[in-house]
């Protein structure tokens, strides 16, 4: 279930919220656990099973931790094993199929191809509970005193299944004395609709206009950038369209995540871009595996090598396919170059020219991305650059003219500019017309759009 179906708006979230309100206080985290698998097996029951086995042995492997807290060697036992475990689960269901196809190059190999279901939200829900573990041996966060409080945590179903990656330190307090209240419940649904109209009413168009344009090699050059471009649109609405809905939700039932995207194509650099773009990910990586290695603090070869590996497994937690490994260590090479190398150059630019590297560089970034295929990755880094193609045929130019208007809507919505004019006019006295009008706008025109169309994809549920 997604939170852009007919399913999940007007059955799901209502009978939901409903129940949950009327339900006494202190038996509200059992009914979103439950309501939580609910949720979550709503496509496979089975799923189900794996979510409870997640939460009961990252649930006993964080007691463990915390009952040997004054035992060093037996408290590191539990949280190597448990670590182990969860990465274990996460490279069987998501890396058997790239282990397998890397196997058999090698001379005299062939194994079978084993088609494992990838579990939706597997990587983030993993990443979840890893933080747990360690923040309790750090020392960092409480250890969960209820099995159904961690249960609720670690399946909750706002941000279960494509984030943000809320690490339990953030919510501890929240899952035992929140309090509702009609502000944030308000709150929550403004935000909740702004993210359903960039899914709905953006990535979807976006995503259209890419299927339409990278489908076909022979769309020219002009054919080709038009198309990333749509698909870098269509990547950071959807995505950043869901991160607003869980958010959103999250104020609906009395909690509050941490942002998860800030504008990241109006950054002036790389560096500033992952500041930008998913920074619970971002977040989790330099809390969890580059601080740990030593970060910057030994010398700069250590450093450079420290970027590799955190870059290396950040392309690689986003898929199972080489394309990914070589998307993130793109990224770590750039981000290498521009903290030795480029720092100064850039520095001396105008912001203009800053933004205009930045954005060139990660447009390009997602076509590495996109295009799953080494073959057709290679034709499609060659047709960026292919002068001789021409811009392409009428068709294509047919097809970039009448999405036109959804670009140029999609560029500004992609800065602060709406925001910045919504919190000129937030504090008088009749905004909330204002605010009504949009999101029934919003209700509206969304249903119609999931209605008519059958197009209705969610990127990051692969991942």
């Amino acid at each position: 279930m997604v939170f852009s179906s007919l399913v999940f708006l007007f059955a799901y979230l209502p009978l939901t919220l409903l129940i949950y309100y009327v339900t006494p206080r202190k038996w509200r985290n059992l009914f979103l656990f439950f309501i939580n698998l609910l949720f979550y097996g709503w496509g496979e029951p089975m799923l189900v099973l794996l979510m409870v086995f997640n939460v009961a042995f990252n649930y006993l492997g964080g007691w463990l931790v915390d009952k040997y807290r004054h035992d060093r060697k037996k408290k590191k036992l539990f949280l190597i094993l448990t670590i182990v475990l969860d990465v274990g689960i996460l490279a069987v269901f998501k890396y058997t199929g790239l282990i397998v196809e890397t196997l058999n190059h090698l001379p005299f190999m062939s194994l079978p191809d084993l088609k494992i279901s990838l579990p939706i939200g597997i990587s983030f829900y993993t990443f979840q509970t890893m933080s747990y573990v360690i923040d309790v041996y750090r020392d960092d966060a409480p250890v969960s005193k209820s099995f159904i409080n961690f249960g609720t945590y670690l399946a909750l179903f706002p941000q279960l299944i494509a984030g943000p990656i809320v690490r339990y330190r953030d919510v501890a307090e929240q899952m035992i004395h929140r309090r509702e209240t009609l502000a944030m419940f308000t709150k929550g649904v403004k935000i909740f609709c702004v993210g359903l109209a960039k899914k709905v009413l953006i990535a979807n168009q976006m995503g259209a206009l890419t299927s339409a344009l990278l489908a076909d090699e022979n769309n020219g050059i002009l054919g080709v950038w038009v198309g990333i471009i749509g698909f870098s649109f269509q990547l950071y609405f959807d995505f950043s369209g869901y991160s607003d809905m869980a958010c959103g939700l999250g104020n609906m039932l009395g909690f509050e995540f941490l942002k998860n995207f800030n504008y990241p194509y109006i950054a002036t650099s790389i560096t500033d871009f992952w500041r930008r773009w998913h920074i619970s990910l971002s977040t989790w990586f330099k809390e969890y595996v580059y601080i740990p290695l030593g970060g910057n603090r030994k010398g700069t070869r250590r450093q450079i090598i420290n970027l590799l590996i955190v870059w290396g497994l950040t392309g690689l937690w986003h898929g199972a396919a080489y394309n990914f490994i070589l998307w993130g260590l793109y990224y770590g090479g750039m981000l290498i170059l521009e903290k030795f190398v480029l720092k100064r150059f850039l520095d001396k630019l105008p912001a203009a020219a800053q933004h205009l590297y930045t954005l060139l560089l990660v447009i390009i970034g997602w076509g590495i991305f996109y295009f799953t295929d080494v073959t057709q990755l290679g034709s499609f880094l060659a047709n960026l650059f292919n002068f001789g193609r021409g811009l392409g045929s009428q068709e294509t130019l047919n097809t970039i003219i009448s999405f036109l208007p959804m670009l140029v809507i999609a560029g500004f919505a992609s800065t602060p500019f709406a925001t910045n004019i919504y919190n000129r006019f937030a504090r008088t006295r009749y905004i909330w017309i204002a605010e009504t009008l949009f999101c029934a706008a919003v209700l509206f025109l969304s249903t119609a759009s999931l209605v008519s169309q059958s197009y209705n994809p969610f990127l990051y549920f692969r991942f």
